[in-house]
């Protein structure tokens, strides 16, 4: 099982994109990818889940998970190598699957600023590049 890569202090602004690169375990039954402010106020909550064939992206204010929004496209699968890109703007989160399939999720919480990213669950991170 592999642990959380977590930053606290990250600078992301508007307009920035970040592009992590990694190893999906192969025993994996889902991930995810947290950026916000904070472990409890989470912007984009990006959750792929092997076991649903699905991904799950969310919101979280002070602890309250907001409406779940669901996208079918699971265009990758335990033991994969992947790179995911994941653009902040004003409006909405551009998250750019491995095969260049596009999903947005909206800005809910406003922030102009993020400073919280965190992967958990059965993704080992090879290089991770803000831009």
């Amino acid at each position: 099982m592999s642990g959380i890569f977590e930053i606290m202090n990250m600078n992301m602004k508007l307009g920035t994109t970040l592009k992590i690169k990694g190893k999906i375990a192969d025993d994996a039954d889902g991930f995810s990818i947290n950026l916000g402010q904070a472990t409890d106020k989470l912007d984009l909550h990006f959750n792929p889940r092997f076991g649903e064939s699905t991904i799950v992206c969310n919101s979280l204010d002070d602890n309250k998970w907001g409406q779940e929004k669901r996208e079918d496209h699971l265009c990758f699968s335990p033991g994969s190598e992947v790179k995911f890109t994941m653009t902040f703007e004003k409006d909405e989160f551009k998250v750019k699957l491995p095969d260049g399939h596009q999903l947005t999720f909206p800005n809910r919480l406003g922030h102009n600023h993020l400073s919280y990213l965190s992967v958990q669950g059965g993704f080992n991170i090879s290089s991770f590049k803000l831009d």
